[in-house]
């Protein structure tokens, strides 16, 4: 009997591993920047590269934060990683966000 190999699995993508979550959108965003001007002067802009679900995304030719609050795990990260504490984030209102199904 020949041992087959199995080829290596690829690593899922965040677009994949946010698949598995059910999420019920509010169509109203729990997160705000508070203050645009103050992200202008953010030299790393830890939101966009520390959420986990990539929710912050910096728009180079607008000078601006992005924010896909709809993708948002509901984890608060956000709000820690600001140094300028220039992000509000309030839970989703009742029955919307995200609803995990595994773990």
């Amino acid at each position: 009997m020949v041992d087959e190999q199995k080829p290596e699995p690829k690593p899922m993508t965040l677009e994949a591993k946010l698949g598995l979550l059910t999420y019920k959108n509010d169509h109203q965003s729990h997160i705000k920047i508070m203050d645009p001007q103050v992200c202008l002067k953010c030299p790393n802009k830890p939101c966009v590269t520390g959420c986990p679900a990539g929710v912050y995304t910096w728009d180079q030719d607008k000078k601006k934060i992005i924010v896909a609050y709809e993708n948002c795990i509901e984890c608060g990260a956000a709000r820690m990683l600001c140094p300028f504490y220039n992000i509000e984030w309030h839970p989703p209102r009742g029955g919307f966000g995200v609803s995990y199904k595994f773990g």
